[in-house]
């Protein structure tokens, strides 16, 4: 099996490594500073379940790497429209795209029975510029429970977790599911393939919608949102919110607001992505986790009068003009 990393940084990274432990044929792709580490010393793995090494091909050139079976796409959200450079060289036929990202993904209406089959959410996949360069059919669904983070170029430190639950956008367990899965088990990582994938999508959701822009306006930590009573409040109102959405779109995850809640204060003083991002002065994937949930509540007549304000205030955040120079 052939597999190619794009965007190998932290998730992207342990997960190439992972495979290439199991006997996968492994490429990662990758560039500056993090490249030359990774051709130098391989990807470096510290992790609570042990530490070790792997040393799976390195480049800066996907036509170097050519066709694969799948491609793991460790890019943000907001980079799949402008990759199609990169994709390109990586397909054949039947080679699948399995995306890690956050939030609603452009395919999720993609094999969904009902009366918005194949609807297209223009916050993800703005007039189709995405699924022209990742096409629906290729898409294997990915929601990503692992925690890793690049502590130096090269060297990826794991901090919790190894689930990666995949699935077909139509809800079938396929042969390219299974085949990915299990050579991510070998690699000793959790690789359920779901039959309804959209569930653990929406229950990811509830955390990323709340606490990832919240922390982007206020600089705080998970337990320190969690601790406030304040913003304890207004998590919960945002999660509820995103239930009635789901709901609306016939998803109905069976799982507590003040569980989800509690889940996130005991991972601790941890910033969360879109605050990293920000603090390294880097776009902010508040589009797919946030802005469209909002388009979607205007699909199905929600009101979701919090998440409009947050929303606002996160595109605000994202978008605010430059200050004039003294």
């Amino acid at each position: 099996m052939k597999v190619a990393v794009l965007g190998a940084g932290a998730i992207g990274a342990y997960v190439g490594a992972c495979l290439h432990r199991a006997g996968a044929e492994v490429s990662l792709i990758a560039r500056g500073a993090h490249l030359e580490a990774l051709r130098r010393d391989g990807v470096v793995v510290r992790s609570p379940r042990g530490d070790f090494t792997a040393r799976p091909a390195v480049t800066d050139d996907p036509a170097e790497v050519g066709p694969v079976d799948h491609i793991f796409l460790g890019l943000k959200a907001y980079s799949y429209a402008t990759a199609g450079p990169l994709v390109e060289p990586l397909m054949h036929e039947r080679t699948t795209v399995i995306a890690a990202q956050n939030g609603i993904p452009w395919w999720y209406f993609h094999g969904l029975s009902g009366p918005y089959q194949d609807h297209r959410i223009q916050t993800v996949d703005p007039d189709g510029a995405v699924s022209r360069v990742l096409p629906p059919r290729r898409a294997i669904g990915c929601v990503v429970y692992a925690a890793t983070e690049l502590e130096s170029p090269g060297v990826v430190r794991h901090l919790e977790g190894t689930r990666f639950s995949i699935g077909e956008p139509d809800g079938s367990i396929s042969a390219r599911c299974r085949e990915f899965s299990d050579a991510m088990i070998a690699g000793g990582l959790k690789c359920p393939v779901e039959e309804d994938l959209r569930r653990d999508i929406w229950i990811k959701l509830m955390g990323n919608i709340a606490f990832n822009p919240i922390s982007a306006l206020t600089r705080a930590t998970l337990a320190a949102m969690c601790r406030h009573q304040g913003v304890r409040g207004l998590v919960s109102t945002m999660m509820a919110e995103t239930l009635e959405v789901a709901a609306a779109l016939g998803c109905h995850p069976e799982i507590a607001i003040e569980r989800r809640i509690t889940g996130a204060e005991r991972t601790g003083e941890h910033k969360t992505s879109t605050l990293q991002d920000l603090e390294k002065g880097k776009p902010l994937e508040l589009a797919a986790m946030l802005a469209a949930v909002v388009e979607l509540a205007d699909l199905v007549g929600a009101e979701v009068p919090t998440l409009r304000v947050i929303n606002a205030l996160g595109d605000l955040l994202e978008n605010r003009p430059t200050a004039p120079a003294a």
